[in-house]
């Protein structure tokens, strides 16, 4: 039996990193170039295109764009981890960020190249839509040697040539040159105490600093190092800390832990169009029941805690029907409540005020309520809440809400807070 690549078929994944990328359109053009890119050589090659996301907040972007069908967001996938799933199947693969600015972009693909430990050429567009936007060609030395495994060398020299026909097209077609990485990658190293050092490349003045999607600090210059000992953060260099927010990180390993600086999503294309929360449950879980769907279009269903880590809140939603999320934190209150504002699900969140502009322009769906604690810490009085509830016993958004008005009335010492309903 013939295999595939005796059939003259070529398997090209592509993996998406990111909101920007997905926002800007660039995603969509480079996608649809790959698909339509056809080289003649003695023979006509057939391309199998295979396209995942890497990474969490480009989920919503592809829902936002209607890329649903064309990206597959089935799992909540680390960038690494997409590259090894497709790289399993593919003779090649494409890695398409926009990063903040070049530095940021080449540090994420030397991390993310060597966390994914792939022996296949990878092949980066990065910030297609700028001057200093650039291709990277990762494992060149793989070009000669395209997994040839029942492979020819004839059969091998038609995929160099097809990959050096579609980067020289790609790099004609947007303007942006092929060049090497610019960045050391991960930079991290132990100073003269002991303590473990990671400095973060690209960093603006007064940028948030989000480490496994928990804001710890602002930015008070471009050199900026997180410093950790037996895996708890100490300091930040270059940066006031927010130690609110180290409370919630538990232990860390600096080779490990995921850091984004500045916005997580800089240019939302919002929907105004309202998704149905069953629709996007059949694409990442197939086990959704029509029951639910309904019974979610009602008002009816359970409630969901998010004490931190708002990006995971569409991981959340795959077991519906919610009728409210109950959201403890300012950051965790404005990623969730974007999120949700999708799928038109209401929250309660449970704030103190201490924001910081993580999102661009962020909605959170029509009669959600918001409480700003005044004299308390939000996590306290989340902690409290989630401690004497009685949630089971409840279905409706109003049932929810008017549970946890009388635990605030209880909470000792007397609470003082504001509460905002959301009217637009």
């Amino acid at each position: 039996m013939e295999n595939d690549f005796q059939k003259n078929v070529l398997k090209i994944g592509i993996i998406v990193h990111g909101p920007e990328i997905i926002d800007s359109g660039y995603a969509k053009k480079i996608i649809d170039i790959i698909k339509n890119y056809q080289v003649f050589t003695d023979k006509y090659i057939e391309k199998e295109i295979f396209v995942k996301l890497g990474g969490t907040m480009g989920r919503v972007a592809v829902i936002d764009n209607n890329l649903e069908e064309i990206i597959d967001i089935s799992e909540k996938l680390v960038p690494s981890k997409s590259i090894q799933k497709l790289g399993e199947f593919n003779d090649f693969l494409f890695l398409l960020n926009y990063g903040k600015s070049k530095i940021t972009g080449h540090t994420f693909g030397k991390i993310v190249i060597n966390n994914s430990k792939i022996h296949k050429p990878v092949i980066q567009i990065e910030r297609p839509g700028e001057k200093d936007g650039t291709i990277i060609l990762w494992n060149k030395k793989f070009l000669n040697d395209v997994d040839l495994k029942n492979k020819d060398k004839d059969n091998n020299k038609d995929i160099e040539h097809f990959i050096d026909g579609l980067v020289e097209t790609i790099s004609r077609k947007f303007d942006i040159s092929i060049e090497n990485c610019i960045s050391e990658g991960m930079n991290v190293y132990y100073d003269e105490l002991g303590n473990q050092c990671r400095k973060i490349h690209g960093v603006s003045p007064n940028e948030s600093i989000m480490v496994n999607g928990i804001v710890v600090g602002r930015s008070k210059g471009e050199e900026v190092t997180i410093v950790c000992k037996n895996g708890k953060l100490l300091g930040i260099k270059n940066a006031d800390v927010k130690w609110h927010g180290v409370e919630k990180l538990g232990n860390i390993d600096l080779n490990k832990i995921i850091i984004k600086t500045g916005m997580l999503r800089r240019h939302s294309n919002f929907c105004e169009n309202d998704h149905k929360l069953g629709d996007f449950n059949n694409k990442i879980d197939n086990t959704i029941d029509n029951k639910n769907i309904q019974e979610n279009m009602q008002n009816v269903g359970k409630l969901l805690f998010i004490h931190h880590a708002g990006e995971n809140t569409l991981e959340m939603l795959k077991n519906a029907p919610v009728s409210a999320v109950l959201t403890i934190g300012d950051d965790t209150t404005t990623v969730c409540g974007d999120i949700l504002a999708r799928f038109n699900i209401r929250i309660i969140g449970i704030t103190d005020g201490d924001k910081d502009e993580i999102l661009d322009n962020p909605r959170l769906t029509k009669g959600s309520k918001v409480f700003k604690i005044l004299n308390a810490k939000d996590d306290d009085v989340g902690d409290y809440i989630i401690k004497n509830s009685k949630f089971e016993d409840f279905k409706t958004f109003e049932e929810y809400f008017n549970h946890v008005f009388k635990l605030l009335a209880n909470y000792s010492p007397k609470l003082e807070y504001t509460l905002e309903e959301i009217n637009n």
